[in-house]
């Protein structure tokens, strides 16, 4: 039986991005008069596009004139691109990870531009394992959550959504990946205040994804269980996941 494509989400989930983006979010967006501080990335905007952010704070404190957030974006971005250069690491346990799952097709799938894609894999190395089957929303437009960017990388792999597995971070991208059909493995890096969506296996480390993955697997070459892996109803509960 084929193995399934795994389908990763880059920020947060495979490179510690996140703090670096919240930085240059705040400073970018507080220079034009939109109130927004680091944390407010990584509670409320955790994995959203830039232009929904801006569009949410502009309903919240009033328009800011389009070149100006034009330009404060192009900056942004910039110094971004400079920092993940110089700062960027992966997440605990990912290359390992990668290591033992390198057998199985995979592809990364981002809200993100794909020059900032790109950046990230090269400066971490991790293009070793990609190259360059990776899937922005920019290129596709259309972005978490909403699906197809997901179903747009399984169409372009080949694969159908119930033979695709998405691990991602966020619960943007979590819940997109739910509507498009496919199972769905969360990185719950912060259980104490997220709540893992039903439908989805929680993990909180990189570490836990490989017996996660050989186990749906298992149930997914299971003729007990089910023709299909993404037809199993896999709980935490039901693997023992729960950590």
């Amino acid at each position: 039986m084929p193995l399934p494509l795994l389908l990763f989400d880059c920020d947060g989930t495979l490179v510690d991005s996140e703090p670096l983006l919240a930085d240059e979010m705040a400073t970018a967006l507080t220079g034009v008069g939109l109130p927004f501080q680091r944390q407010d990335y990584m509670g409320e905007f955790r994995g959203a596009r830039f232009r929904t952010i801006v569009a949410e704070l502009q309903a919240r404190f009033g328009e800011v004139d389009p070149q100006r957030l034009e330009s404060a974006e192009r900056t942004m971005r910039d110094n971004l691109a400079k920092r993940l250069t110089r700062e960027l690491k992966t997440l605990p346990g990912v290359v390992d990870t990668l290591e033992t799952l390198r057998r199985f097709p995979s592809a990364v799938v981002s809200n993100g531009p794909e020059s900032k894609i790109q950046a990230a894999l090269k400066a971490t190395q991790l293009a070793t394992y990609f190259g360059k089957r990776f899937f922005s929303g920019y290129t596709a437009n259309c972005w978490k959550p909403e699906p197809c960017l997901h179903l747009h990388a399984a169409s372009i792999m080949g694969f159908s959504a119930r033979d695709c597995i998405a691990i991602d971070d966020a619960l943007v991208g979590v819940r997109a990946a739910l509507k498009a059909g496919m199972t769905v493995i969360h990185l719950n890096r912060f259980p104490d205040s997220e709540t893992t969506p039903d439908g989805a296996i929680s993990i909180e480390s990189m570490t836990q994804l490989t017996s996660v993955v050989r186990r749906l697997i298992t149930g997914r070459e299971s003729a007990a269980i089910a023709p299909h892996f993404s037809d199993t109803g896999l709980t935490e509960t039901r693997y023992g996941l729960i950590t």
